[in-house]
């Protein structure tokens, strides 16, 4: 055990396989951990270098081995999966992850704090209550369409259709159909309130981090973005610049480049969907703002808009939002209007776009 350098960790929610070797390279250990004997495993070893794949519950094993000593490196599962030699076990991931750690240009996950994991599951949970809600708004527009009784679309519509719901004295209804649907109007209500809480409480988390605090002085970026952005990122620096994490986001166009002609399609996608579509989010709103109030402040989205689609100008204003972003993160900076806008302003304040 003492000669250990490097160990492959394929985590699991029982059983975990652990695979070690020495410095010269050479099988150590191979063995299966029980997940009340993972940590009294680690103890008894000298500090070393451990893999593990980025995960669930693989941040939470990151923090409680590197509090024994031990270095500890979360990747992608997506760059493992090559070093996988044949057929897939755990014994062969584990093997596979130890020898991917070692590579000079693996690309490596930070760990999350206890509080950014907290933050994100404010996030993750509200999406999931709104999604819910989604699909129960539309269980009881279809529901109801099957006796006739359609409203037009919007939240005054389900109010509307609930309030019919209500009626007794409404005949359109059977008995049977109104207790279903009573049901469905009642966690609807609770969907609500529960979702009003969690923006609540993000609210309160974006009040008590400074560095969210600055994100939302960037035009799109609200405390929603601000505390995703500050939740998902460990380390900017992990990052060589905004285009890599603008990449990373997804918001880069895909490449089929060969023999030096490049071919850019569609973005990418790739990377975190839900940043992705609050950066969308919040490059609309800019543009619907520019569009009603003038973009003679914008030269740059005046020009984009002139040239591009509407959806193709938010996805490149998108992807600007995301380098400015992570600079301000990285360098620890505060938001700076742009020239034109900061003489617009002084020759007439008006509010920010």
């Amino acid at each position: 055990m003492q000669s250990i350098s490097t160990i492959g960790l394929d985590i699991a929610k029982s059983v975990f396989q652990v695979h070690g070797v020495d410095a010269a390279g050479q099988v150590v250990v191979r063995r299966q951990l029980r997940r009340r004997h993972v940590l009294a495993f680690f103890q008894k070893l000298p500090p070393c270098l451990v893999g593990i794949e980025a995960c669930a519950s693989s941040h939470y094993w990151s923090r409680e081995l590197q509090a024994l000593g031990h270095t500890v490196r979360l990747m992608p599962p997506a760059y493992v999966k090559p070093y996988v030699k044949r057929q897939k076990n755990d014994a062969m991931d584990a093997e596979a992850i130890c020898e991917a750690v070692t590579r000079p240009n693996m690309r490596f996950v930070p760990t999350k704090t206890v509080e950014q994991q907290s933050c994100l599951m404010l996030h993750r949970g509200r999406h999931l209550f709104i999604r819910q809600q989604t699909a129960v708004i539309n269980s009881i527009r279809a529901y109801l369409a099957e006796f006739g009784i359609v409203a037009p679309v919007g939240r005054r519509g389900v109010e509307q259709l609930l309030e019919v719901v209500a009626d007794p004295a409404d005949d359109r209804l059977p008995e049977v159909a109104r207790a279903c649907l009573t049901a469905l109007g009642g966690q609807l209500r609770a969907l609500k309130v529960q979702i009003v809480e969690f923006d609540r409480r993000i609210i309160a988390w974006h009040r008590s981090n400074a560095t969210s605090k600055r994100l939302d002085a960037i035009p799109g970026v609200g405390p929603a973005l601000a505390t995703a952005l500050v939740a998902s990122i460990a380390d900017p620096k992990a990052f060589r610049s905004g285009r890599d994490f603008s990449a990373w986001v997804g918001l880069v166009p895909k490449q089929n480049s060969s023999g030096g002609k490049d071919k850019l399609g569609s973005i990418s996608k790739q990377g975190d969907r839900y940043l992705r579509s609050l950066f969308t989010a919040g490059a609309l709103a800019v543009i619907r703002y520019a569009k009603i109030h003038g973009t003679g402040h914008r030269p740059w989205l005046t020009g984009l808009l002139a040239r591009r689609p509407t959806k193709v100008a938010a996805i490149a204003l998108a992807n600007k939002l995301a380098r400015m972003a992570w600079a301000m993160m990285a360098r620890n900076e505060r938001y700076q209007e742009p020239a034109a806008l900061a003489r617009l302003n002084e020759i007439a304040p008006t509010s920010p776009a």
